[in-house]
């Protein structure tokens, strides 16, 4: 998989889902029931859900509800969650860098570090402008991203997870400005074991807030992981940005 796109084939892996999403249900819902407590959005109000994948977030959200769309690269993953779609729910395959619905949304979100993939930063930017102009005067984005540092302190270097008959060889490495992540896939399936080189950018609490600001949006709150303890540069594994248009 060429490292310009390693996203774009990785995402429509099977072998990605099986390793990332088989995740407790219970946890995600927990954590969108406390998020939406905390940010108190009118009932019905609209939420866009950026690089929604199969849709887990967005169809927990429209069952509170609201209005929801979600959006993702991912043309197997919006297959998938086109499957659950409702008067309420809805998805597109859509490239988050592209302009999409204009000042339509009272809340945006993206879970899960599904963002910093890009090659360049003229492309986050591009991907901030598109959530900032999809949102409404007082509407709100919610970015839940790694936290660099903590990261950095804590990168597990090899690792080997086994699901079901399928093998995850994971070898992990850092550099000035990226995370990286090589991940080799062994599988009855597979004639021969396949691999992928994920990518992440070191992307701070600065970085965030200049890329917003450059948006027209002002960083409100900022929490350090899914029970919105205090942000801790070095202590919590989460940098979770809540923000707003500026006035």
């Amino acid at each position: 998989m060429a490292d310009k796109a390693w996203y774009k084939d990785w995402f429509n892996s099977p072998f990605y889902h099986k390793l990332y999403f088989d995740r407790d249900e219970k946890e995600a819902d927990a954590f969108i029931k406390k998020l939406i407590e905390h940010l108190q959005p009118k009932p019905g109000s609209r939420i866009l859900d950026v690089a929604c994948g199969k849709g887990r977030h967005s169809k927990i959200l429209a069952a509170m509800g609201f209005e929801v769309t979600g959006i993702d690269l991912s043309y197997d993953s919006i297959r998938i969650a086109k499957q659950s779609e409702k008067d309420n729910l809805s998805f597109f395959v859509h490239d988050m860098r592209l302009p999409f619905w204009v000042n339509y949304y009272d809340c945006a979100f993206n879970f899960f570090t599904s963002f910093g993939y890009f090659k360049t930063r003229r492309e986050h930017d591009d991907a901030i402008r598109t959530i900032a102009k999809s949102l409404r005067p007082t509407g709100m984005l919610v970015i839940d991203y790694l936290n660099v540092h903590y990261a950095e302190d804590h990168l597990v270097h090899n690792e080997t997870k086994t699901i079901g008959d399928t093998v995850y060889a994971i070898h992990r490495w850092d550099d000035e400005t990226h995370f990286h992540k090589k991940i080799t896939v062994t599988d009855p399936s597979l004639p021969e074991p396949m691999s992928c080189t994920e990518k992440v950018a070191k992307f701070s609490l600065g970085d965030f807030t200049d890329m917003m600001s450059f948006q027209g949006l002002q960083v409100k709150e900022v929490f350090g992981d899914y029970d919105f303890s205090h942000y801790d540069i070095r202590k919590t594994p989460r940098l979770i940005v809540v923000a707003g248009k500026s006035k």
